[in-house]
């Protein structure tokens, strides 16, 4: 049928016909070629007969015509770009800009996975394989050079996609027309084995059916029968992989069976092996244990009349709609009348993707096509144009370290899509990423602290601990003390010794806890929260004319083993959830809750009043406490600051900025649930350029 025939009779609604006559319009006032409008509107036809919804037709008619950003508008109709088919042509256009010039067998992989994550929506990637098919339907009509690269692209990207995604129609005709390119000797070959014997074979195959038709007949079953079709870049792949001639191949004469429910399948298959003898090594359950594209069905291979093998494939109509049409086929249409709209029901196949859906209204139709492959991964491009796959959330430093060892100790910066980003950069799928590198080795303590985000892989961060453990013993222990210094003080912790620390954490002195934070075998924070615990030991008390916080009170703690005791915390040292506590007894206000360092506790007249207390078994309570930030002046300065807080779950409750000529002093009343979130944020502002100092007051 002519595709424009088509989609004037696709099911649609009115409405959408309308956006559907006016995006051809479009295409046809375009400047595209007419070659390149036919393949437009035969891919549309297409997705259309695979069921596909108005705005991934409407975005195939127009790739390559219309701006998603500036959707066409007709002054007769409603305009054919909706805001998900702007989306849609978004992200075919991303995927048009990928290279595919490097098809080795590990690269090519590589490809096929970044272009699924990079869709996000799968029907952008069957827009895409519809293009294709038509490019190879018109394939003769380009230069040498380009035909071979479009069947080369063809057989290792796209009909490898339409496998995964489990289009056999896609997949079949691409990898046919590319093998009729690549190989077009084995191609006329195998060509012409078929049409020698092509009648006789035909004869055969409908002298089989009608024996088999009669046999479940006799058996009460039913089973529509027809004769498969041949793929020839299939049967040439088989011939390779078994080192066998065309005439020793089991499957050139092949029968389809289609019945109602699976049980019927393998009565069929009961009835087959009844009559005819099967071969050994030649029966497969795909409904069993499907193929990893989520197609079902039983293939066997029986010796039929006359002693010839023949193999026959069962199957429900189900199974054979994803047999054709793979992820566009996981629509069980269910016509339901609702005012006058059809509502179409569909099931999304659980082992596809490992997408877990439910049956979902028409409403829902779209949300269920969405998925983000490959999840927990993301593809990068080299500048080169390689694609490296890392962590989701990995960083330019983990993809230095990926590219080598060398290249991530000199690591000075990075690019990301030609803009100069921090090292602790999420990076995206299709990012193209540069590294930039000093002359030699300049790795950082910080990288190893994984609070800071420089390294999501911890591959990378053993590999910077390991340079560091060749350098001299003296370094290690000047760096391992800077760096826990610095933590104390932006925790405020002046009172515990480091010898004390030493001790408690069982080390022979402060040299060897020195040298295994320079040595990135213990952080800073973990000797900081060390420092905490021995706060324990003091029980200084604080003056009875202390007044109390007005905030709001802190419910969970517990009193001498008695829970959610009604407490304040002190104002003037903060205590926060996991740091060491003591309560004071007032008069008339319940018990205030200090830090046991705090100066008004240790110098309180009456330590009678002192009382026992901990956090309890719930510390996610909110509390507040202060933090100063100085740094060079900028006009960001304070959302630069919120976002990082906010990123770790801190509630920003007041601001204020004072600016000194060059110079701003943020002064910030935040909200945290513990010491470690609180530390966390503390170090990850510390290392943001522009910023000299962040302390907690």
């Amino acid at each position: 049928m002519d595709p424009v025939a088509t989609l004037n009779q696709a099911p649609f609604e009115p409405v959408e016909h309308e956006r559907i006559v006016a995006a051809l319009a479009h295409l046809d006032s375009s400047g595209l070629s007419e070659a390149d409008r036919a393949q437009r509107r035969s891919a549309a036809a297409s997705l259309v007969s695979m069921h596909l919804d108005v705005d991934t037709v409407v975005a195939t008619l127009l790739v390559g015509v219309c701006d998603p950003d500036e959707p066409p508008k007709d002054s007769t109709s409603t305009a054919p770009l909706s805001a998900e088919a702007c989306k849609l042509l978004e992200g075919v256009a991303r995927l048009h800009r990928i290279r595919w010039d490097r098809l080795d067998d590990e690269g090519a992989e590589g490809m096929r996975r970044m272009f699924l994550a990079m869709a996000r929506d799968v029907r952008v990637v069957l827009i895409v394989l519809a293009l294709r098919v038509e490019q190879m339907r018109e394939v003769d009509a380009l230069p040498a050079e380009a035909k071979a690269r479009a069947a080369a692209e063809a057989m290792e990207i796209f009909a490898p996609l339409a496998n995964r995604l489990g289009i056999g129609r896609f997949k079949v005709e691409l990898e046919d027309g590319a093998f009729r390119i690549l190989e077009p000797e084995n191609f006329e070959r195998l060509s012409t084995l078929l049409a020698q014997k092509r009648d006789e074979r035909q004869t055969y195959i409908d002298e089989v059916a009608a024996l088999l038709a009669e046999r479940l007949n006799a058996d009460g079953l039913r089973g529509e029968i027809f004769g498969r079709p041949k793929h020839l870049s299939s049967i040439f792949n088989k011939m390779r992989l078994k080192q066998i001639d065309f005439e020793n191949l089991y499957d050139i004469s092949a029968l389809r069976v289609i019945t109602e429910r699976v049980p019927d399948c393998y009565a069929i298959l009961g009835s087959v092996h009844a009559m005819w003898r099967p071969i050994r090594g030649e029966f497969d359950d795909y409904i069993a244990m499907p193929k990893p594209n989520g197609y079902q069905s039983l293939h066997t291979v029986v010796i039929g009349p006359r002693g010839r093998p023949v193999e026959v494939q069962i199957r429900t109509h189900e199974m054979h709609r994803f047999a054709e049409f793979g992820v566009a086929a996981h629509f069980a249409y269910k016509e339901k009348q609702r005012g006058g709209v059809v509502a179409e029901r569909f099931m999304v196949l659980r082992r596809l993707l490992d997408w877990e859906r439910e049956l979902l209204d028409s409403k829902q139709f779209v949300e269920s096509l969405k998925t983000d492959v490959f999840a927990d991964q993301v593809y990068v491009f080299t500048p080169t144009g390689d694609v490296v796959d890392l962590p989701k959330g990995a960083t330019p430093l983990d993809f230095a370290y990926r590219i080598h060892t060398s290249v991530g100790h000199r690591t000075r910066g990075a690019r990301v899509n030609d803009q100069i980003v921090t090292l602790d950069r999420a990076l995206q799928t299709g990012d193209r990423v540069q590294i930039l590198t000093h002359k030699e080795p300049q790795p950082s303590r910080d990288w190893m602290n994984p609070n800071l985000g420089y390294l999501k892989t911890a591959g990378a961060r053993a590999k910077v601990r390991h340079w560091f453990r060749q350098q001299s013993r003296d370094a290690a222990i000047t760096a391992g003390k800077d760096l826990l210094e610095r933590e104390l003080r932006r925790l405020g912790l002046r009172r515990t010794t480091a010898k004390q620390m030493a001790t408690a954490m069982g080390y022979a002195g402060l040299e060897e806890m020195f040298a295994a934070i320079g040595y990135g075998d213990r952080s800073p924070q973990a000797v900081a929260s060390t420092a905490l615990e021995l706060e324990h030991e003091h029980e200084p008390p604080p003056p009875p004319s202390h007044a109390p916080s007005s905030v709001r009170g802190t419910s969970g703690l517990r009193l001498d083993g008695i829970d959610d005791v009604l407490g304040k915390r002190a104002r003037c040292c903060n205590p926060l959830p996991g740091d060491s506590v003591i309560g004071f007894v007032t008069r008339g206000r319940g018990v205030v809750i200090h830090r046991r360092d705090c100066a008004n506790v240790l110098e309180s007249p009456e330590p009678e009043r002192l009382v026992e207390v901990d956090w309890g078994p719930d510390q996610r309570q909110a509390h507040s406490v202060s933090v100063e930030v100085s740094a060079a002046h900028h006009p960001e300065l304070l959302s630069r600051v919120v976002k990082v807080l906010t990123s770790l779950g801190i509630t920003v409750r007041a601001a204020r900025v004072e600016n000194d000529g060059d110079s701003d002093r943020l002064s910030l009343d935040l909200e945290t649930r513990s010491a470690h979130q609180l530390t966390t944020a503390l170090e990850r502002l510390g290392q943001r350029n522009g910023i000299d100092d962040v302390r907690v007051v």
